[in-house]
């Protein structure tokens, strides 16, 4: 098994707007669009088409939405063993998107709320067998912590995307991690610096470092990728390309470093990779929509080495 992925997963109501509506508002929307997200779910998907053997370790609702986002993961090829089901509703986040490609992402975690330690514990001997384990923040803190725990207990790699952006995130309870890849607000929120220049972002990198994480990834737009393990440095520019829909695109980034990463072991060359995946991701609508799989990244990029 490659990667086990502990986290989130959320159906997306997707309205396409041409504005915020003002307070007391209300405006028609050009187009929406329903679909399977969650930033855990999105980064599992991505890994998954790449080829990857994924299992993912998350909680669904007992309502309407289960049954598709249990079949969508089975569709994709992941192991649905330990897709659990929880009294309630499940996660959704019904997200905007408006003329620019910008997006306003609002979150229901739902039944993700209910996933916990012990539900790591009964997937124990699956998630042994993995060779990286992909953490978020749309699940309770303690489990994060639980899974870094179990991570390092039983020697397997851990990749952390401390999104959505924790303040009471605590840093000494996921030193050990691997990777740990913020965006630049995450970034800033977790240091309490600026991030406004290269600098800023080497800086605030910095005390990721010093706490014990052994890489920082930092994900930055349209100004790309900034890599460091404190004794080597990489920004990597980012690709050129025409943005449709942003959305989901640093999940895009995250579900392909984390696949070339435990193929290759090579921390730049998987950066390159998810670099040029997110940016195919955006020039399509919607989130688990525009992730290419294998055959069709390598069409548009025939270079690449999946």
């Amino acid at each position: 098994m490659g990667i086990a992925v502990i986290g989130s997963n959320m159906v997306d109501l997707i309205s396409y707007i041409t504005r915020m509506p003002e307070e007391g508002e209300t405006i028609e929307a050009p187009d929406f669009q329903m679909g399977c997200g969650g930033k855990g779910a999105n980064q599992a998907i991505v890994s998954a088409r790449l080829g990857s053997e994924v299992v993912m370790v998350t909680r669904v609702g007992d309502d309407l939405f289960a049954e598709n986002t249990i079949r969508n993961f089975s569709e994709n090829g992941i192991d649905t063993t330990h897709v659990l089901r929880t009294e309630g509703s499940s996660g959704v986040a019904p997200i905007f998107v408006d003329q620019q490609s910008h997006n306003s992402i609002i979150i229901v975690k739902g039944a993700n709320n209910q996933l916990s330690a012990e539900d790591i514990e009964s997937a124990a001997e699956r998630i042994k067998g993995c060779k990286l384990i992909v953490l978020q923040l749309e699940v309770p803190l303690e489990t994060v912590y639980a899974a870094v725990e179990f991570g390092e207990k039983h020697g397997i790699p851990v990749l952390l995307n401390p999104a959505p952006a924790a303040p009471d995130l605590v840093l000494d309870r996921v030193k050990t991690c691997e990777f740990i890849v913020p965006n630049e607000t995450e970034l800033s929120l977790l240091t309490g610096m600026p991030v406004d220049t290269q600098n800023d972002i080497r800086n605030a990198s910095a005390v990721l470092l010093n706490v014990g994480i052994k890489n920082v990834i930092v994900t930055l737009g349209s100004r790309g990728v900034y890599w460091t393990n404190g004794e080597t440095e990489e920004f990597f520019g980012p690709s050129l390309v025409q943005a449709r829909d942003t959305t989901g695109a640093g999940d895009a980034f995250i579900g392909c470093f984390s696949h070339m990463w435990v193929k290759t072991g090579d921390i730049a060359k998987s950066l390159q990779t998810a670099g040029l995946y997110a940016g195919d991701s955006v020039t399509r609508l919607g989130t688990q929509t525009s992730y290419a799989d294998a055959l069709d990244f390598q069409s548009r990029y025939p270079e690449v080495e999946l």
